[in-house]
C-alpha cells in the first residue's frame, strides 16, 4: 500500500472553525493561546501566532470548516494530487487563503473538508510560548471507515490503534510525516472533532503553559498525564465554544517501527492516572 501521505511529508498548517460569535472566540485565541487576531471580513478573523494560525468564521458551534496540511514541497503536494486521482476522490471548490492558489481540497468519509497546499509565509509569527499547531484528532461513530479513507486512499501511515476487548477499534493514530499522528479519531457518538493539539515540545513547556493559563483564569479540564500511544506529555483545556485543545509535549518521533495495538483502557489513554473515556 502506498503511503502517499507519508512521502508528502504533511504536517497540519492550519484550521477554520465556525463560532456564533467569531470576534469572543478570536480573542480568545489572541490572549490565550498568544495567537494575534486579525479582521480579515465581515464576521471572519485570523488568529495567528509562531506556527500556528486558526481560522475562524460566523457560523455553527463547534463545526469544523475545514482542516489544511502543507506539504513538504511541490513533489510532495503533486504526490497526493496524483492519489486523489487514481482514487477517484472528488475535489471541491476550496482554495484556502493560507495555501498558495495550487492547494487541493476533498471531503472525507465523515463529510469533512480537508485541504492539501503548499503555505504562505507567516508574517504574524509572535508568541512568547512555543506551540505550533500539530495534530486534529476526530469524532467518529465508526473508525474503521477513518481508516479506509485516509490510510486506504490518501496514504496516511497507521502509528497505533487502541481496541475493544472484541476487536472492534476505538482509536486510531496515523502520521504523514515523523511525528507520532497528525490525525487520529475516536469511536464516539457524535461525529465532529474531538480536539485539537499544540506541541510545546518540552515538559518545561507544559509548565510555562499552565502557569500562562492560570495567569488568565483557565482552569485544566484534564492533565496533566501522559499518553500511552505517541507517550506525550499532555494537558487540556476548553475554549469558549466548547472546542477542546490540547498542549501536548515529547511527542514520540518515528522513523521505523510497526504500529501496536493498545487496549481499550484508562491507562492506554493516561499512563499517570484518570482518563476521558469516548467509547
Amino acid at each position: 500500500m502506498k503511503q502517499t501521505a507519508l512521502l508528502a511529508g504533511a504536517y497540519l498548517h492550519h484550521l477554520c472553525f465556525e463560532s456564533p460569535n467569531p470576534e469572543k472566540l478570536s480573542d480568545f485565541y489572541g490572549k490565550i493561546m498568544q495567537m494575534k487576531p486579525q479582521s480579515i471580513g465581515a464576521n471572519a478573523w485570523l488568529c495567528s501566532g509562531k506556527n500556528r494560525q486558526i481560522l475562524i468564521k460566523e457560523g455553527m458551534k463547534n463545526r469544523l470548516e475545514f482542516a489544511a496540511f502543507s506539504c513538504r514541497d511541490e513533489g510532495g503536494l503533486n504526490l497526493l494530487k496524483e492519489r486523489v486521482k487514481e482514487e477517484g476522490i472528488e475535489v471541491i471548490n476550496l482554495q484556502p487563503d493560507l495555501f498558495q492558489n495550487d492547494a487541493i481540497s476533498i471531503v472525507d468519509q465523515d463529510g469533512h473538508n480537508i485541504s492539501f497546499g503548499l503555505s504562505k509565509p507567516n508574517m504574524n509569527a509572535e508568541s512568547v510560548l512555543n506551540g505550533p499547531l500539530q495534530h486534529l484528532t476526530f469524532s467518529t461513530l465508526n473508525v474503521e471507515k477513518f481508516v479506509d479513507f485516509y490510510v486506504g486512499k490518501l496514504g496516511f501511515c497507521i502509528s497505533d490503534r487502541v481496541l475493544h476487548s472484541n476487536g472492534n477499534l476505538a482509536t486510531c493514530f496515523v502520521r504523514s510525516n515523523h511525528e507520532h499522528h497528525t490525525l487520529a479519531c475516536f469511536k464516539s457518538d457524535r461525529i465532529g472533532v474531538d480536539h485539537h493539539s499544540y506541541e510545546a515540545g518540552e515538559w518545561n513547556a507544559i509548565r510555562d503553559w499552565c502557569d500562562h493559563f492560570a495567569s488568565m483564569n483557565i482552569e485544566l479540564m484534564w492533565g496533566p498525564g501522559r499518553h500511552g500511544p505517541g507517550n506525550n506529555l499532555f494537558v487540556f483545556v476548553e475554549d469558549p465554544d466548547g472546542n477542546w485543545i490540547e498542549i501536548s509535549a515529547e511527542l514520540e518521533v518515528i522513523h521505523d517501527r510497526p504500529s501496536k495495538d493498545w487496549p481499550q483502557e484508562e491507562r492506554t489513554l493516561n499512563l499517570w492516572g484518570k482518563a476521558i473515556l469516548r467509547s
